[in-house]
């Protein structure tokens, strides 16, 4: 079922090619610059994470993000450079992350090598 609140509903997404950060921005104004490392770190997917209902950053391959595909009307599809592209991030999921990577920046897997549930 799509988000009808404006903290996990998506106005915008940027993802230059050539980049190295992917833009967010939500329907509560706020907009949110996430490295593709971070992204790629933590894919929800169970190809990375297994089914233990957890989400580990995982130091993967190549972090450029190559092409990003909405999925239905709650997430984003992104596929990267190292040939990964079963990653399906929700959009409830991708604000979680956008706060916590605000909250401690490029520290992110230090800090929290896997995170809290939302």
């Amino acid at each position: 079922m799509p988000s009808t609140e404006p903290r996990t509903t998506p106005t915008g997404v940027r993802a230059p090619h050539g980049a190295r950060v992917f833009e967010i921005s939500w329907g509560d104004g706020r907009t949110f610059r996430l490295p593709h490392r971070i992204l790629r770190g933590y894919c929800p997917c169970a190809s990375c994470q297994g089914h233990s209902g957890g989400v580990k950053f995982i130091e993967a391959g190549d972090p450029e993000l190559r092409e990003v595909s909405q999925v239905g009307n709650y997430a984003l599809e992104l596929s990267w450079g190292d040939g990964h592209a079963t990653g399906i991030y929700p959009f409830r999921y991708l604000r979680h992350l956008s706060d916590l990577y605000a909250a401690h920046g490029d520290a992110l897997p230090d800090k929290l090598p896997e995170l809290p549930s939302i």
